[in-house]
């Protein structure tokens, strides 16, 4: 008998729990989407219509709703992408989702944004769109094994990970939180 000896070449993983962009969008750029977006609100529902896990509104905003956040957000991705994911990407397949979370009740419970079947969501991000002292609570929080990390709440702050990062947006308490959402697209990991 022969013995095989197999050895693997084994890659570190680089890949980072998340990233940030400052100052993606000025004041006055969140303030524009902020309008255009709170003419368009309808009820937020899950993929499988999960009762209790999301009370919020949210609104589809496309290039011809918002252009030069898309070519924005596009050059951002490309950077942190290139920085701390490395992932094969395709860009932005689906719209941007403007959400609206109003005190007391609006949250996101624990998801991950990965879907069995769907598009192939690899990077999700978020931008915020409120100024800090303008609600309370609604923390973005990335489940990270034991470990919670709270994602900071700065105006126009771009935050990024992987979509298959189980998070929450936790209730707002006071205020109303503003948010942009959207999912990078790429080939399926391997």
């Amino acid at each position: 008998m022969t013995a095989i000896n197999a050895s693997w070449q084994f890659q570190p993983d680089k890949t980072e729990n998340w990233a940030y962009m400052d100052n993606l969008f000025t004041p006055e750029e969140c303030a524009q989407i902020i309008t255009i977006g709170n003419t368009k609100l309808q009820e937020a529902k899950t993929v499988n219509n999960v009762e209790g896990i999301r009370q919020s509104q949210i609104s589809w905003l496309y290039p011809n709703d918002i252009d030069f956040a898309f070519c924005r957000v596009a050059d951002g991705i490309i950077n942190l992408n290139s920085q701390f994911f490395n992932f094969d990407l395709f860009g932005l397949a689906e719209g941007f989702q403007f959400t609206r979370y109003d005190a007391p009740t609006g949250h996101y419970g624990m998801h991950i944004d990965k879907m069995l079947n769907g598009t192939v969501r690899k990077l999700s991000l978020t931008i915020q769109l409120s100024k800090p002292e303008d609600y309370e609570g609604g923390e973005l929080a990335l489940q990270l094994g034991n470990e919670v990390d709270l994602m900071p709440k700065e105006l126009g702050k771009m935050i990024v990970f992987p979509s298959y990062v189980l998070h929450e947006v936790r209730p707002v308490t006071k205020g109303i939180r503003y948010s942009l959402v959207a999912w990078v697209t790429g080939k399926p990991f391997k």
